[in-house]
């Protein structure tokens, strides 16, 4: 699944080439996760402003006012074309929405149909702004602390594994990087939450934002069919130290790693280097 870096890694391949593009026509294909909430008629004429991302989801302002948001769900990516229109190349049986613009055609291929493109006047209204409002604090911003995430596991009786990927207290840290963030805290992915005391709090803030920022520049990573706008695989996962690991010896201590299953997700982790 498109986590918050392959993400982050689709809005940087995609900003500068699709901003100022005018909509000449948008095309639905099959039915993705939400209508889209607008006729697609009444897209054309605008313009495509500076692409943002919030979590998992995209942001395309369509000004002069409103705009699309975009998830790619569990399987889907995004590609940009630049080309003439001559050769842009017909749509395929999962590439459920096309926006036609003056500077290339943006399309979604979701094999899973797990996607969605809504409309909203703005992101913080109607249904775009339901979604948007029960997301946590960005986990790159200054504004997510030590303290912060204290505040935020305080009561929580489930997995630290679990209160990560909840999205309500950080958003975006997805079941890969959360393996990984917990390995270099040296956190056992089931420790109950609140028992992550402040300092192992000041540990997995740097380990989580350490491993995100390292995803995003190696592109996100790619296990099945993630390619960033320009059509390129991600290569994070080539230097995991725990994830899809299970059975190696740990980089660090040379012990197995293990694997266990939380809420019908893989979690990878080394029994030695990790303690509850």
């Amino acid at each position: 699944m498109p986590e918050l870096p392959e993400v982050e890694v689709t809005r940087l391949s995609l900003s500068d080439r699709i901003e100022g593009g005018v909509v000449r026509q948008a095309i639905l294909g099959k039915a993705l996760r939400w209508p889209l909430g607008v006729d697609p008629q009444g897209l054309v004429g605008l313009t495509v402003g500076r692409i943002q991302r919030r979590g998992k989801y995209l942001w395309l302002p369509l000004l002069p006012s409103g705009g699309l948001l975009l998830h790619l769900g569990m399987s889907g990516s995004l590609s940009f074309d630049e080309g003439p229109l001559k050769d842009w190349p017909a749509a395929g049986p999962h590439d459920h929405f096309d926006l036609q613009t003056s500077r290339g055609l943006l399309r979604l291929h979701d094999p899973r149909r797990f996607g969605a493109v809504i409309w909203g006047e703005s992101m913080h209204t109607g249904l775009v702004g339901q979604l948007l409002a029960r997301l946590g604090v960005e986990p790159l911003s200054p504004g997510w602390t030590p303290t912060l995430l204290r505040q935020g596991l305080a009561g929580r009786r489930v997995a630290i594994k679990q209160a990560l990927l909840a999205g309500d207290v950080v958003v975006g840290v997805g079941n890969i990087y959360a393996s990984e963030a917990l390995f270099r805290a040296g956190i056992h992915p089931e420790t109950v939450a609140d028992r992550v005391g402040p300092k192992r709090c000041e540990r997995l803030v740097v380990a989580v934002q350490e491993v995100l920022s390292q995803a995003v520049a190696a592109g996100g990573s790619t296990l099945r069919d993630f390619r960033n706008a320009h059509g390129q695989q991600g290569h994070f996962q080539l230097s995991s130290m725990v994830y899809d690991r299970a059975g190696e010896p740990c980089r660090v201590c040379q012990t197995p790693i293990r694997k266990v299953v939380q809420g019908q997700r893989s979690t990878y982790f080394c029994p030695t280097c990790q303690r509850r």
